[in-house]
């Protein structure tokens, strides 16, 4: 079992304090953690995970407000901080984004911090501006399998040729290689059972998210398992879950900034069921509930407060939970 920790990401405009985060890098270290997170928000927010609204027979989506750092240079900032702690983004939504281009600067970047990058990607599903990206959502999951085969290409091949529906490469080279061999540990993110089996073919792991509550991270880790049971694959296949969560000996007041947090998230009240908040107590018990479920890392994202909540989960929490 390892913890990892949310890098903090919501930077309002002029605001960001390099000094303070410098900080927050090198205490998580020291902490002991395994790695620290970041996530991609290009535009907005996450959509609401509300039941959506149908105006002109089109889809009305609320987004959140966040002012968000990008997840690639946030982690070259942490990598300059550490020595040690292994960084990732969970998850990058691949299909918006150049394959090759991604590629590159993920492998430019384990490079830099000497072999610590962990990469999440996701197909990123509905609600997204898929015209800013010139990307059709009807080809979305066609895009996301073909990107990532064309990323593993660059980071393996000596001589790239590729025939794709999207892209084409003869005889091109991509150097160097990623420090880690073949490539970073590959991360997918997802929920639908078809794209939770989807990770087995092209993941080295699978990466739950915030947004799905322990019971639905259990039914995706059982699918997980089916799949596989009959695909023979390599048991060293991993599970993760990234879990919102609040320490506070008030849980009324913890309640009430965990549902304020994840409103302007995904801009919907209610969302509460999906957190784990409370006392010490209440937390060491969602986590180990999430454990049991079958998560291996488990990244805890703080919803206020960061450091202090690190300081907590580090002091109170985290040992009682691996104890177990």
């Amino acid at each position: 079992m390892h913890f990892a920790i949310s890098i903090p990401q919501r930077v309002p405009d002029g605001t960001f304090d390099p000094a303070k985060l410098h900080n927050y890098l090198t205490r998580a270290e020291s902490l002991g953690f395994h790695s620290a997170w970041t996530q991609e928000v290009v535009l907005g927010s996450a959509p609401a995970l509300a039941p959506l609204e149908l105006r002109s027979g089109t889809q009305k989506i609320e987004f959140g407000s966040v002012p968000t750092l990008s997840p690639l240079e946030l982690m070259t900032f942490a990598a300059a901080c550490t020595t040690r702690l292994r960084l990732g983004c969970a998850v990058f939504v691949s299909p918006l984004h150049n394959p090759i281009h991604l590629a590159k600067s993920i492998s430019t970047l384990d490079q830099l911090s000497r072999g610590r990058i962990e990469v999440g990607v996701g197909s990123g599903g509905g609600g997204r501006m898929f015209s800013a990206f010139e990307v059709d959502p009807a080809s979305l999951i066609a895009r996301f399998t073909e990107g990532l085969r064309l990323m593993k290409a660059c980071w393996t091949e000596p001589r790239i040729n590729f025939s794709g529906r999207f892209w084409q490469l003869d005889g091109a080279s991509m150097e160097p290689k990623p420090f880690q061999k073949p490539y970073p540990p590959l991360w997918i993110g997802a929920s639908h059972p078809a794209a939770v089996r989807r990770a087995l073919r092209y993941g080295n792991g699978f990466f739950g998210a915030g947004s799905s509550t322990t019971a639905q991270f259990a039914q995706q880790v059982h699918v997980l398992h089916e799949a596989l049971a009959e695909s023979k694959q390599d048991p060293s296949f991993q599970i993760a879950k990234r879990v919102y969560i609040a320490v506070d000996d008030n849980v009324t007041r913890a309640r009430e900034r965990v549902d304020a947090g994840l409103k302007q998230i995904y801009g919907s009240s209610g969302m509460t069921a999906v957190a784990i908040y409370g006392p010490p107590s209440a937390c060491i018990k969602g986590l180990r509930e999430v454990a049991d479920a079958g998560a291996e890392l488990i990244q805890l994202h703080p919803l206020f407060d960061e450091a202090e909540q690190m300081e907590r989960l580090a002091a109170e929490v985290i040992g009682e939970v691996q104890n177990n």
